[in-house]
């Protein structure tokens, strides 16, 4: 960290402008938090926070109205609201300061978080208002909480130590480390989007298996997700390393391995190789899934979450352990976890998604290729989130095997992989078959009667398509002449009168 402070100048004219509102206004305003941080450490940020000596949700009206902007009000009992700038990167949150200045920083969370700017006077090293020696922490790289109470205040601080922590390379101070053991339970307390915000934010950085393995030794992971608790000590058959919770974390691990984001210790050279991998791929898992989240950061989730059900299914039989049905129900217990945490209706569908059918890519086919038919009653039923599926059963692979992998055996499923992704890509017509005859041609032609039959012959043609056994109209309506020929009680065919 150098001794100049130097603010990037998109950044520096909007606070240019902030400032000559201000100004304007007569109101005593500083810059605190996240900018001066992100400041100091060279880093880039689109967030600004000032607080004001004045009614905050008042000044952010008008900052939106000079600013060109849209006023959001956060919290109106404890004077916060938000002005976004439509277009660009920035939100600017202003904040009623609590006392002065130093009382305000004094109600923060952490000392680098405990910095702050007079609006009214130079960004500069000798300006700044460092009472918690935040500065000399950003040099140590240690999180310090700035006071004992700091947890009790804001709950959500809990997780936000280990997400900061994880974002900027730093370690949490011993001190602070011992405070969030002691007060760990309350994060069951805080509200669910809250909640929701810091762990998407920490599964979107890389290591995030690292990070909750960190959660966990703090008592937070469980407190958070207590569903999760029941899976430890849960042992598996054989082929599994691990027991059900620690596979739980390292298939999170596995899956930001394959795709890119980290690394597998247990694993023996050259082993992605034969894992499919390309621009095309990484512009799917980059895909926005909601506010905050993508495809990448919900796969990690989903594989958290995957086994969640295992504890409530396990059965021995013959003095092996089963656990059947356990994608089934895991999928009901994630949607209740991920509707507590205030997910959105497409996120829950998502993971839901993922762990119903994170068994069927090694299901598709016990020896050899997936054949067509197959491939396409694995997207039909998935949709694009089967190439998610594809990858979360690579990496339940290897969190199953870990160093006692068969690199046989992983060849031949990452192989199949990379198949069915290749026939999914260059042969549309295997994943969604183009229309030949529609339920009116069928029932003409045959004289039926509107029902579900007719929708039951529809989709046996899109697979016959799929398989290649169907390819006009003419072999189409052929396919449905012997379907029905073949349903062999003619009561099941109803005839028009």
């Amino acid at each position: 960290m150098e001794d100049m402070t130097v603010i990037k100048p998109d950044a520096s004219q909007l606070l240019d402008r902030i400032s000559r509102f201000l100004d304007s206004k007569g109101i005593n305003s500083y810059i605190v938090g996240g900018l001066v941080r992100d400041t100091l450490l060279g880093r880039d940020t689109g967030d600004i926070d000032i607080a004001v000596g004045a009614d905050a949700l008042a000044t952010a009206s008008g900052a939106a109205v000079a600013l060109d902007g849209k006023y959001i009000p956060l919290d109106a009992e404890n004077g916060v609201a938000r002005v976004v700038l439509p277009g660009t990167p920035w939100q600017i949150d202003f904040s009623t300061l609590q006392g002065d200045i130093r009382q305000d920083l004094g109600r923060r969370d952490f000392s680098i978080n405990a910095m702050a700017w007079n609006t009214h006077k130079a960004f500069s090293n000798e300006n700044l208002i460092d009472p918690f020696h935040g500065r000399e922490d950003l040099k140590r790289g240690i999180i310090t909480a700035v006071s004992p109470g700091v947890f009790e205040s804001d709950a959500v601080r809990l997780l936000r130590s280990v997400r900061l922590a994880a974002e900027l390379g730093f370690t949490i101070d011993t001190a602070t480390e011992s405070l969030i053991r002691q007060h760990h339970r309350l994060i069951a307390e805080v509200p669910g989007e809250r909640s929701r915000e810091e762990l998407l934010r920490l599964l979107a950085l890389p290591g995030t298996g690292r990070r909750l393995a960190c959660l966990d030794e703090l008592g937070l992971l469980t407190a958070l997700i207590p569903e999760l608790e029941p899976a430890r000590g849960v042992e598996q058959p054989r082929m599994h390393v691990w027991d059900v919770f620690g596979h739980s974390i390292k298939t999170v691990t596995a899956a930001e391995f394959l795709i890119r984001e980290g690394d597998w210790e247990h694993a023996p050279r050259n082993i992605l190789d034969p894992v499919p991998w390309s621009t095309r791929l990484e512009t799917h898992f980059n895909e926005e899934t909601g506010h905050g989240s993508t495809r990448r950061s919900l796969l990690k989730l989903a594989a958290l979450l995957h086994d969640i059900a295992k504890p409530s299914t396990k059965t021995i039989e013959d003095g092996r352990a089963r656990f059947l049905g356990h994608p089934q129900q895991g999928a009901a217990d994630a949607a209740a976890i991920l509707e507590r945490l205030r997910f959105s209706r497409r996120e829950i569908q998502y993971i839901e998604l993922l762990i119903t059918y994170h068994l069927r890519p090694t299901q598709m086919s016990q020896e050899g290729v997936p054949t067509r038919r197959a491939i396409y009653r694995f997207f039909r039923d998935t949709g694009e989130t089967g190439i998610d599926i594809l990858f979360l059963s690579l990496a339940d692979h290897l969190a199953a095997r870990g160093p006692q992998l068969d690199l046989a055996q992983w060849r031949e499923h990452a192989a199949m992989t990379g198949y069915v992704l290749d026939r999914h890509y260059e042969e549309t017509s295997l994943s969604k078959p183009p229309k030949l005859i529609d339920g009116n041609a069928i029932m003409e032609t045959y004289r039926l009667a509107p029902g579900r039959q007719i929708g039951e012959l529809l989709e046996a043609l899109k697979e016959a398509q799929a398989a290649g056994e169907v390819t006009d109209k003419r072999s189409a309506l052929e396919y449905i002449a012997r379907r029905l020929e073949n349903a062999g009680d003619p009561g099941k065919i109803r005839l028009k009168e």
